[in-house]
C-alpha cells in the first residue's frame, strides 16, 4: 500500500459529523488505527465553524508496519464556507512525508466543482491509470468535508447519503446505507452509549490504476463499515469506530477521546 493510499485510508476514516448550530463551534476527537489488529497510526482531528466558515484539519502519525505501510505523517485540510445545514469545500490540502520524501496535493472547488488542483511531485501516467475526464470534476467535494453532516436526527437518516470524492488524485463515489443501530460500551474506548452503523460501498470512478490490489479489493468489498456516535449533547456526531476490509486485513479507526 503506498504511503498515499494509506493516508488517504485515514482520511476517509476519519470524517468528523457536525451539528447545525449558530454558535461557534471547537471541537477535536483523537483516533488510533491499526492494520491487522496492529496499531499503526493515531489521528487527530480538529474543528472550528463560526457559522460562516468552517476548518477541518487531520494530523496523523503513522508507526508504520514492516514493508506493508511505510512510517511517516499525513496532514489534511479542508476549508470553506457554511451554507444553511452543508459545508461547501473550497480548499483542500493533503502533504505526507514518509522514507524522506514529500508528497502534496492542492485542490480548489467552486460551486461544487474542482476549480484547479496540482499535486507535486507530479504522477505518471500510463496505460493502467484511468483518466481522469472533465466531467469526473463536477459535482464532488473533498474526502473530509463531503462526510460532514449537519442537524439532522441520531437515527438511521445518517447513513441515507451519497457522496462524489476528488482527492486531487482520484475520484471516487461512497454510497452509504443504514445497517443497524447497536451500543457502544468498551470502557477502553473515548465513548460508551448507543451508536448508529452504517455500511459503504465504494466505487472508483477515475485517477486510479486498474492494476492497484487495494482498489480492486475495495470496490468488491461489502464491508466497510462506520458507526457514529452523539459528540456530548452538542447535537454533533462523530465516528466512533471506522473498519474497512482490505487484502493486508482490517483497517480500523477506534475513537480514543473526544472534546466539544
Amino acid at each position: 500500500m503506498t504511503f498515499f493510499r494509506f493516508a488517504s485510508a485515514l482520511g476517509l476514516a476519519a470524517c468528523l459529523a457536525i451539528p447545525a448550530q449558530a454558535a461557534d463551534v471547537q471541537a477535536s476527537a483523537s483516533y488510533v488505527i491499526s492494520l491487522g489488529g496492529i496499531n499503526v497510526a493515531s489521528v487527530a482531528v480538529d474543528l472550528s465553524d463560526n457559522g460562516s466558515r468552517y476548518e477541518l484539519d487531520l494530523k496523523a502519525n503513522v508507526a508504520g508496519l514492516g514493508s506493508l505501510v511505510a512510517s511517516g505523517t499525513a496532514a489534511m485540510v479542508s476549508k470553506g464556507r457554511v451554507n444553511g445545514s452543508a459545508l461547501i469545500s473550497e480548499t483542500f490540502d493533503l502533504n505526507t512525508r514518509a522514507n524522506g520524501e514529500t508528497f502534496s496535493v492542492d485542490v480548489d472547488y467552486a460551486g461544487g466543482s474542482v476549480a484547479g488542483f496540482k499535486v507535486e511531485p507530479p504522477l505518471l501516467d500510463n496505460y493502467n491509470r484511468v483518466p481522469i475526464e472533465r466531467s469526473h470534476l463536477n459535482g464532488v467535494g473533498d474526502m473530509l468535508s463531503s462526510f460532514v453532516i449537519k442537524g439532522g436526527a441520531f437515527d438511521r437518516s445518517l447513513c441515507q447519503r451519497k457522496v462524489n470524492i476528488f482527492t486531487g488524485v482520484e475520484r471516487f463515489n461512497i454510497a452509504m446505507a443504514f445497517a443497524a443501530n447497536d451500543e457502544a460500551t468498551s470502557p477502553r474506548t473515548g465513548y460508551q452509549g448507543p451508536v448508529v452503523l452504517c455500511n459503504l460501498r465504494y466505487t472508483p470512478v477515475s485517477g486510479h490504476f486498474t492494476t492497484s490490489e487495494i482498489t480492486n479489493y475495495l470496490a468488491d468489498s461489502d464491508r466497510i463499515l462506520i458507526w457514529y456516535a452523539p459528540l456530548g449533547e452538542t447535537g454533533y456526531v462523530i465516528p466512533y469506530r471506522v473498519l474497512l476490509s482490505t487484502n493486508m486485513g482490517d483497517l480500523s479507526m477506534v475513537l480514543t477521546q473526544m472534546r466539544s
